[in-house]
């Protein structure tokens, strides 16, 4: 993972590294004095836990007993190697010849999720975008490490997140887009001139790609979050022009005239709302604080898509109207 271009930070989470005592039974040994593997157990369970040695009465009251060795003796490992284990025979045997008594490194904690064991390797990508990060270490650790059997890799952390995020946007766009066309749908009465408007869609689309790529800024949620609201204020200019052309035309005015007169007025109105957009979403563009990762993409889509946008509805949506309108009458 340190070798893949934009990894920072990468560390992997500390498993190991507490000292254990491990005492392994020697069944040949413990076979040639004829004890048995309990035998060694139960004294194992002594220097641990204690093993249960009987009651003690006090009067009416009963308390278990255990015997185990002193904690500090329970430190020591030649201590340990020297406690005597008694055969069938008689005959006394130290344990540290019917096993190995060893203090190894074992590990210090052991971390489950969804009751599966998961050692965590962390890291922060900086200088590009995590989706394409992720893709490509994907690639490089399926073709350099093979896995034992029953070991997986999973992505969490905020490839995670984004993961979740962008399904929930591949739903909430459409609705979003098609609530817009129902709404647009009633005010008008006019599939067509719904669809008109709608076209504004596209082109603040473009000018908000090209602003995220003229700043060098992947595509996130919070750009997705602010397409979304790119895409109302877009139509909402949309309706003023269209509103305005229609209104012109209800007082009897032909087509040419309408277009030309209600863009005319529709001109200040229409800059304005991308003006204040624009101004209001522009220290967000330009924060460098805390938050600001997720400030500045939505910010600069919503201010380089109205730029498109609003061209759009200032000199192509009236040409579009007026085409679509000699087209219908003829």
């Amino acid at each position: 993972m340190s070798k893949a271009p934009g990894a920072e930070d990468v560390k992997v989470e500390q498993v190991a590294g507490l000292p254990q005592l491990r005492i392994k039974p020697d069944r040949a040994a413990i076979a040639r004095y004829g004890v048995n593997v309990e035998d060694v157990n139960d004294l194992v369970e002594s220097i641990v836990a204690g093993k249960d040695a009987g009651q003690v009465y006090e009067g009416e009251q009963r308390f278990g007993l255990a015997v185990r060795l002193k904690e500090e003796a329970g430190r020591d490992v030649g201590t340990i190697k020297n406690l005597l284990l008694t055969a069938p025979s008689g005959a006394r045997a130290p344990l540290r010849q019917l096993a190995d008594v060893a203090v190894i490194e074992g590990p210090a904690q052991v971390s489950r999720e969804d009751a599966r064991r998961r050692i965590v390797v962390e890291l922060n990508v900086r200088g590009r975008d995590i989706g394409g990060f992720v893709n490509e270490a994907k690639e490089a650790l399926d073709r350099e490490v093979e896995l034992p059997a029953g070991y997986y890799f999973k992505w969490g952390g905020q490839f995670e997140n984004l993961e979740r995020a962008s399904r929930r946007l591949l739903v909430v766009t459409p609705l979003a887009l098609l609530f817009i066309f129902i709404l647009l749908y009633t005010t008008f009465h006019s599939a067509r001139q719904a669809l008109l408007i709608g076209a504004g869609v596209p082109f603040a689309v473009v000018g908000g790609v090209m602003a995220l790529a003229l700043r060098g800024m992947p595509f996130s949620i919070s750009a997705g979050v602010g397409f979304i609201a790119l895409f109302g204020v877009a139509v909402l200019n949309g309706v003023v022009m269209i509103a305005a052309i229609n209104r012109l035309r209800e007082d009897g005015r032909v087509v040419e005239d309408a277009v030309r007169e209600g863009a005319d007025l529709r001109l200040r109105p229409v800059l304005m709302t991308a003006l204040v957009a624009s101004m209001g979403f522009m220290p967000m563009a330009v924060a460098t604080s805390a938050g600001a990762e997720v400030q500045r993409p939505l910010a600069t889509v919503v201010i380089g898509g109205l730029v498109t946008s609003t061209l759009l509805t200032l000199l192509i949506l009236p040409t579009l109207y007026r085409w679509l309108e000699r087209e219908d009458k003829g």
